[in-house]
């Protein structure tokens, strides 16, 4: 068995019976959609045409939400549908991230992720999905894409030269075919966000900056021309002002989906990633010295404290904090998330109990760690801190809806965001333990040219041509709406300012520049994580 969808947009009407029956059928609350009707216009006045899409989950043979959930709560069936289990989701939102075709939700109601599930429960006892049912023009098709004999397999042999999916480029193998589907609607970039729909007005989902403010080249529904933006291989369907046939486009309705990443993830990037780079510099000096060291116990304090916070925010993000155990007890491995939960609990631990044995030499407590130990705890603790910096970079790549955050580039950055806030702090904890003899001008040294390769990496981030038009878009927005964040923050209070101090070797002026550093580095990754979710993916 291997279920799929066929939409027939040639014989759909738009008359939403589909969107109120998977309403009505799965008790989908108002403001949020499972299936919905995206409608596009497109002509100049009196010729005018509506163009309807059947909209919803593509039950991809590839699913990136299943690779991506952290704890098996998007699974997918033998019989190929995509299914939820709400009793076990976190509210992490990665599967929200990972969808490229805006599927998926996050219910008001129960806190967890949702989508269309191609009515499991009815199928399993022999009934089609509620939406096929209720089309007055048997325009939806739902069944067995791998036996010959069922009417979507032979349709499908029957019109193959005009069905299409949509977004086959992101390589997720999706099941929802379309039958003479519409190219402006199938792809979102083919036509500018609009500022207003057709019977309302809408603001932006999530900090309420208008949609007008975003991709727009005119979005007035009076009849302000529509630019094109297609996937590259697709083809340009429209000139800048319309297509060579004068037309025009506009998007009547479509569901618009919120933004679910906010400050907390720019912020816990921020607080792992020095805390993480501490660690390392304080494992090198520990190596280094033979007895107690107040340096490690005020710097390791400092990083204990940065993970606390870490996880306060981590858990703050979440829908349903109370089940953040679950990423323990029953981690889907191939996820990022469930391994940054290990990679994050793994190195508290580990550093957390080396901290605790450093400062109990430094209160007489106990005598100092062997070198032994330290060579033990060295060997543990400095993969764990290079993961705990670096990992996010993973788990953003495989946030497959965000082109933007497919880069490569990215793990480069946080590595070498890693080396200098972790090099910043421990010069500042220099006020209250001298460094070892031959340690503060190679500290220095590393930091300030973790500084220069960073601020090299953020340049590149922002300018370097995308392979895709969705990232190319999100690139643009950055530099449009987020031009203060990216280069104000990031290159300049971030990479600049802390560079100049560094440099002069005071205690005070690291702590000063860390300080610049990690306000910086917060604001540019505050817009890398918003900018994406700008960018509509259906």
């Amino acid at each position: 068995m291997n279920y799929g969808f066929l939409i027939d947009t040639g014989s759909c009407i738009g008359c939403h019976a589909c969107s109120t029956a998977c309403k009505s059928e799965n008790q989908v609350p108002l403001g949020v959609n499972r299936t919905w009707v995206k409608t596009v216009e497109v002509g100049r006045y009196p010729d005018v045409t509506r163009q309807f899409q059947v909209t919803r989950c593509n039950h991809c043979s590839n699913p990136p939400c299943v690779r991506i959930c952290p704890v098996q709560a998007m699974y997918q069936r033998d019989d190929g549908i995509v299914e939820f289990d709400p009793d076990v989701c976190i509210g992490c939102k990665g599967c929200i991230q990972a969808c490229p075709y805006d599927a998926i939700y996050m219910d008001p109601d129960s806190n967890t992720a949702q989508k269309c599930h191609y009515c499991a429960h009815r199928v399993d006892v022999g009934q089609e999905p509620a939406c096929v049912v209720v089309c007055p023009e048997h325009a939806i098709l739902a069944g067995d894409l791998d036996d010959p004999d069922s009417e979507i397999s032979k349709r499908l042999a029957k019109g193959r030269q005009s069905v299409t999916v949509r977004k086959p480029e992101q390589g997720t193998a999706p099941k929802l075919y379309y039958v003479n589907g519409s190219e402006l609607a199938l792809h979102p970039s083919a036509t500018e966000p609009n500022a207003s729909f057709m019977n309302a007005d809408v603001l932006h989902p999530g900090s309420g900056r208008h949609l007008q403010q975003t991709e727009t080249a005119g979005t007035s529904y009076s009849g302000t021309p529509l630019r094109s933006g297609l996937p590259q291989g697709t083809g340009d369907l429209l000139a800048v002002g319309g297509s060579a046939a004068g037309q025009m486009v506009q998007v009547g309705w479509n569901a618009q989906h919120k933004e679910h990443w906010h400050w907390q993830i720019p912020a816990y990037l921020v607080t792992k990633g020095t805390a993480g780079g501490v660690a390392i510099f304080l494992a090198a000096i520990a190596l280094a010295t033979s007895g107690p060291s107040t340096l490690f116990a005020v710097g390791g304090l400092l990083s204990v404290v940065l993970m606390l916070a870490t996880t306060a925010l981590l858990l703050v993000d979440l829908e349903r904090p109370e089940r953040f155990l679950f990423l323990l007890v029953r981690p889907q491995w191939r996820s990022w998330i469930a391994r940054a939960a290990w990679i994050l609990t793994g190195f508290s631990i580990s550093f957390g109990l080396w901290w605790a044995l450093e400062t109990a030499a430094v209160l007489g407590i106990l005598d100092a760690p062997s070198m032994g130990v330290r060579m033990l705890m060295t060997a543990i603790t400095v993969p764990l801190a290079v993961l705990t910096g670096t990992y996010t970079a993973f788990l953003f790549a495989q946030a497959e809806g965000r082109d933007l955050w497919q880069s490569p580039v990215t793990l480069v950055h946080m590595a070498l965001q890693t080396a200098y806030l972790g090099g910043l702090l421990t010069l500042a904890c220099s006020l209250f333990g001298a460094l070892p003899d031959g340690f503060a001008t190679p500290i220095m040294g590393i930091t300030a040219g973790a500084l220069v390769l960073a601020g090299v990496s953020i340049f590149a981030e922002l300018n370097t041509p995308r392979a895709s038009d969705t990232a190319a878009r999100a690139q643009r927005l950055i530099k449009r709406e987020w031009s203060k964040e990216a280069y104000g923050g990031g290159l300049a209070m971030g990479i600049a300012l802390p560079l100049l101090l560094v440099v002069t070797g005071s205690p005070v002026a690291a702590l000063l520049a860390l300080l610049l550093a990690g306000g910086g580095m917060f604001a540019y990754e505050l817009a890398f994580v918003t900018a994406p979710q700008r960018i509509p993916n259906s």
